[in-house]
């Protein structure tokens, strides 16, 4: 059996709710090693352990504020656990806000280099592949390429961060709900292209509230309640835990 591309254990993450406080070093000292959190201290995750081998295509199931995008943000490394390790064998493509790490001041040409740039993509290799980016996000992007991104919508934004992310080589694809924008001209090619990516063998780890795209993509699923993985198991097991626990 094939070495976990991604492995979780005793993950956990803790955040404090009222981000502009920051403790004095006094409380600092006097809180380390006590057995209560500070006030305002909350857990979105814990003890979450499970491990996902190559070409796996798993879905993220939970309500609202029970840390499935915090996982995400784990797994591509933007955030560092508190407890517990995630380790990542393999570069990943981050599909979840598409719009990150894009400059005001640049333009798109230039936001395609800096964002390709930063996933760690050779000027060379986004030569080559310029013109298929742009032509994926559309029209407007490509009238537009060489104006100012402070001047785009919202969705041509998206729809340029997608087509960059979405020509990343890299075998682990994170997706945060990225279908659910755009128009159905963009979900349609978004389909298609996670339909080509998940034919070559790329591991997907989905989240989403649309059981559509679950069920299209995932076979397997990860049910979070309370910040607990309390199921791990077939996607339609998870999608029946999720339904048990959420009154109607």
């Amino acid at each position: 059996m094939a070495e976990p591309i991604i492995e979780a254990e005793g993950l956990g993450i803790r955040f404090v709710r009222n981000r502009r406080r920051q403790l004095r070093l006094r409380e600092m000292f006097i809180h380390r090693g006590g057995r209560n959190a500070p006030s305002g201290q909350f857990w979105p995750l814990r003890d979450v352990s499970f491990a996902v081998r190559p070409g796996e295509t798993v879905g993220v199931i939970g309500r609202n504020g029970t840390g499935k995008s915090t996982l995400l943000r784990l797994i591509a490394g933007v955030l560092i656990p508190d407890e517990g390790s995630i380790r990542v064998r393999g570069d990943v493509a981050p599909l979840l806000e598409l719009s990150a790490g894009f400059s005001n001041d640049l333009t798109g040409r230039e936001n395609l280099y800096l964002v390709g740039g930063l996933h760690g993509l050779s000027s060379g290799y986004l030569k080559r592949h310029f013109d298929d980016i742009v032509s994926f996000a559309g029209e407007q992007v490509e009238r537009a390429i060489d104006t100012s991104v402070r001047h785009y919508s919202s969705g041509m934004k998206v729809r340029l961060g997608f087509a960059i992310i979405s020509h990343l080589p890299h075998p682990i694809l994170l997706m945060d709900e990225v279908t659910a924008v755009g128009d159905a001209e963009f979900r349609k090619k978004c389909y298609a292209t996670i339909d080509r990516l998940l034919g070559e063998g790329r591991t997907l780890v989905l989240v989403s509230h649309n059981e559509k795209d679950l069920t299209r993509f995932c076979r397997r699923g990860l049910f979070l309640d309370g910040g607990r993985l309390t199921l791990d198991g077939s996607i339609a097991e998870a999608l029946d835990a999720y339904h048990g626990a959420v009154p109607r």
